[in-house]
Order: structure tokens, then sequence, then C-alpha cells
């Protein structure tokens, strides 16, 4: 696919880029352009371009303003010490976008296409890769409607976009163990529903919990399955992970509600490499609290794009708080997150070929 490049006349100045790197936090700062391809039926993917950032300038009837058909990705560029620019699992990211759009109904773009997009906005906005530990591009891949109607049906006119902001630790500060709150009253998805797809609506459903969550001094909120013996799903934002004694790794299957996160993935697959017994099971709330009481929880995590790996340090709910083990270097998700990461900045060798060169 060909892009045409129309390059911002106005770009940040050096000195007001350096700034915002000093202290890039999470989600708050953009690059200076975006990514475009528009989608129309009966032509397909079409006008693919680099543009200056900026406002989208959509029809107040369009769909994804009335119906909600809209898709998104997250995925981070590292700065390696060899000066390079590398993504982390790109492909995989491109497939989960394309499993979303057909359950939002919404066009499947070539992956080999997702994977430009991303290269050439990294390319453009090279620049705003930050170097501290710890720290990369996030990258915003996203997919709306934008087609003019006022009927319940399929949009015929759809634009994929992606945007890029320099990111430093999603929760703010040195990495920390965080408190977790039990939704007991809300659930972010349902059997047959959009639980896997990644899509606005799942997270703006999760978002009266997180502010019960923030209510009760808790980072994020944990969503159960009441239909499942209160089977444990998945936070607002990420996926969870528990490590019981015999050094086994416990997750809970993906069911059609739990998001299929790349950074799941890759966490099981570096914990098969490290020697772990990993079981993707169903694993119930009674589970967890007998686990506690027995003294066989060793240790409690939860992963994501944005996150990382974020040990968890208690469960706090209605009925009380359960407070976990404290951990530290020697921890399986110290370990487990020293790997990623390693192979994510090219610190250690990348054995599953997982990184995608940028620039």
């Amino acid at each position: 696919m060909e892009f045409a490049r129309h390059l911002s006349e106005h770009p940040a100045t050096a000195e007001r880029r350096a700034e915002i790197l000093k202290d890039p936090g999470f989600g708050n700062y953009f690059t200076d352009h975006t990514v475009v391809i528009d989608w129309t039926e009966g032509v397909g993917w079409h006008d693919a371009r680099v543009e200056p950032y900026g406002p989208i300038a959509l029809d107040p009837a369009a769909s994804v303003l009335h119906y909600g058909q809209e898709i998104f990705e997250g995925l981070k560029a590292y700065r390696h010490a060899d000066g390079s620019v590398q993504t982390f699992r790109a492909e995989k990211n491109a497939e989960r976008l394309n499993a979303s759009a057909r359950r939002l109904a919404l066009p499947e773009l070539p992956v080999e296409s997702f994977v430009e997009a991303v290269k050439l906005l990294v390319q453009v906005d090279e620049a705003w890769v930050p170097e501290g530990d710890g720290e990369a591009l996030y990258l915003r891949p996203f997919m709306i409607a934008t087609e003019a109607f006022l009927g319940v049906r399929p949009s015929r006119e759809v634009s994929f976009r992606v945007i890029a902001s320099p990111a430093g630790n999603y929760f703010g500060g040195e990495l920390h163990a965080v408190p977790i709150w039990l939704s007991e009253h809300f659930s972010r998805a349902g059997h047959g529903g959009t639980g896997e797809a990644k899509c606005g609506g799942n997270y703006a459903a999760s978002l009266a919990a997180q502010l019960e969550a923030q209510d009760h001094g808790c980072a994020q909120v944990l969503f159960l399955d009441p239909t499942d013996d209160f089977a444990v799903e998945e936070l607002g934002g990420m996926n969870v992970f528990f490590v019981l004694e015999g050094n086994r790794l416990v997750t809970p299957r993906l069911n059609g509600n739990i998001l299929h996160g790349v950074t799941r993935a890759s966490v099981l697959q570096i914990a098969a490499d490290l020697g772990l017994s990993v079981e993707e099971r169903k694993f119930t709330i009674d589970e967890w609290r007998e686990a506690v009481a027995q003294g066989t929880l060793r240790e409690v995590f939860a992963c994501g794009t944005a996150a990382v790996i974020t040990p968890v340090s208690e469960l706090r709910s209605e009925e009380g708080t359960m407070t976990f083990p404290e951990t530290g270097a020697d921890a399986v998700w110290a370990r487990i997150r020293e790997q990623l990461l390693g192979v994510q900045t090219g610190a250690v060798a990348d054995p599953h070929g997982w990184l995608t060169k940028l620039v």
C-alpha cells in the first residue's frame, strides 16, 4: 500500500518535545502526525496517508457516535541500545484488530497494512520515542465508522487511524504493588457479547466500577462471571495471573468474555520457558479465598500492554480485604517481567521472533 505524506508545517519544537519527554506520564501528549487509511464499501481500503495530528471532522450523524462501531489496539515501540526502534508482536495486534472487526461488523485490514502504518508513523515521529528506563512510544491504532446515517446497519464508510503518545509508567512513579477492588454489582461483559473484542464499549462499561474502585483507594477493578460460579475474568484493563505453590501459574481461560491479551499470551510462553506449570482454567473467587486461607497462594499480578506487569497487593471488597504475600526480585512476576521487558527493549535475546524493527 502506498502512503501519501502530508507532513506538519508546525511540529513541536525540540525544546517542547524535550520538556514533555522528561515526564511523559501516560496518554497525556501526542506526536506530530497520524496515519490514516479510509475504507468505502465497494472500493475497499484507499487514500492511505500520513498527515498532521489534529481533530477529526465527523458528521453529527456518523455511525460511531450513535451505534458505537469502533475498535482499537495498543502496542509500544522501544528504543534499543543500538539506536533502532522496535515494536513487540505487532502482527498479533493486527490479528486481534481483525478479530474485533469481525465482531463489530467492520472491515478487516490486511496485517501487512497494519504493520506498515505503525512503521510509517514511528519513522516520521521517531524523535518522540523516549529513552528512559521502562519508557516507550505507545501506539494506538483504531477504526471508526464514519458514514452519516441513522439506521441500524454496518457503516459503509470507515476510517483506520494510528496515533502515538510517549509513555512512562502506567500507574505513575516507581513500580509498586497495587490494591484492586472486587466489583460485585457490575459486569464488564456477558456471554455472546463483545467481551473478547477490543472495543470502546467494553471499557465504557467498566468505568462505573472503576470509579467505585477509586473510592476505595484501588487502582483497578476485578470482574467476575456471576453465571459461572463467580469465576474470575479480568481487570478493567488487564489480564490477571495467580502463582500457587508448586510453581504453578494460573490464569482464567479464554471464554468469550476475556480479551485475548498479547501480553497475556507472552507471559504464558515466558512462564513455560522458565519451567513453570502453566494452567489456563476456571478460577473462582472461592478458590482464590481458599488459597489465601491455606497459604498456598504465592503471588497475584496483572498484565497488559500499557502496564506491562504489575504485582497486586490486596483484593478489597465489601466483605473485607485479602492481603497477598510481599514479593521481591526473585518473585515469579519479577522474573517474567524482566524477561519480557528484556526482549522488548533488546536487553536479552528474542528467541520467539517477537520483535519488528521500525527504524
